[in-house]
């Protein structure tokens, strides 16, 4: 393996303590040639969806070769195994709990191996700061050019999981749920142009409700919407997002991620 320059950083370490910078001083001491880029470590805290959500909907922004270091890590300390997953033009280091699942579900070629090889460990290796100490060196390390089979066998009984998908509970209604809620109070939901095609059609007259407030209709932008009123865009993920112009959705709606969002078609 050649070496890359790029590691990127995902976690829910946040900005308020030192984790995130520590990792960056340990990836650095390996490689001081190595370019750090913080992806976002404001994933919620141990919600390892979230972190699954974030790095699936960024990684394939980074140039080929990338590395990107995903520490959302609620097992630390547990039996949880460290992994090297390769895909075609990425590499992820990160802990074996599914916060890689989406991004396996996007790519065609994934080996997974389980990292073994104690001797790019940070010695003494603590019980509560497995990125400080297997996750960060071993990044340090792939993106100095080790190959990914120096640092484990693969293995094929890693964790993964599906996001939830919407359901139809009668004849003409359709149940989703809310993901995610994101900064600006936004519902992310897991309704798509492939699973609720009739939400997104150019006359759709779907009747979409979320909580006890029902949808003023879809629209192209945050911008069309009213305030104060729910409105739905397809959003840059790929997904249906129930917005407010200038507002939160959250609190207009009064609701949060589980939520069900039901569509009469």
């Amino acid at each position: 393996m050649a070496a890359t320059n790029i590691v990127t950083l995902t976690t829910d370490f946040g900005g308020g303590d030192h984790f995130v910078g520590t990792m960056r001083g340990v990836i650095l001491g390996v490689n001081p040639a190595a370019r750090v880029v913080d992806l976002c470590n404001s994933v919620s805290s141990f919600d390892v969806l979230d972190g699954a959500l974030t790095i699936a909907q960024a990684y394939g922004y980074f140039p080929p070769d990338t590395i990107h270091l995903v520490v959302v890590d609620p097992g630390v300390g547990s039996a949880r195994r460290p992994l090297l997953v390769t895909t075609t033009n990425h590499y992820f280091v990160a802990p074996d709990n599914g916060v890689l699942s989406l991004v396996m579900d996007r790519e065609e070629r994934v080996s997974v191996r389980e990292i073994t090889a104690e001797h790019y460990f940070l010695q003494p290796l603590s019980n509560t700061f497995h990125g400080r100490d297997i996750f960060a060196p071993c990044a340090g390390w792939l993106s100095k050019g080790v190959a990914p089979e120096k640092f484990g066998d693969e293995i094929t009984d890693f964790v993964r999981f599906s996001l939830p998908k919407p359901k139809m509970i009668a004849e003409h209604t359709l149940k989703g749920a809310i993901l995610k809620v994101d900064k600006f109070g936004n519902l992310i939901t897991n309704l798509t142009p492939e699973n609720a095609a009739a939400v997104f059609g150019v006359d759709s007259k779907a009747k979409i409700t979320v909580g006890q407030s029902t949808l003023s209709g879809m629209h192209n932008s945050y911008a069309q919407g009213k305030p104060g009123e729910l409105i739905g865009v397809l959003n840059s993920m790929g997904f249906l997002e129930i917005a407010c112009n200038r507002g939160a959705a959250a609190h207009v709606a009064k609701v949060g991620r589980g939520a069900e969002v039901l569509v009469e078609l």
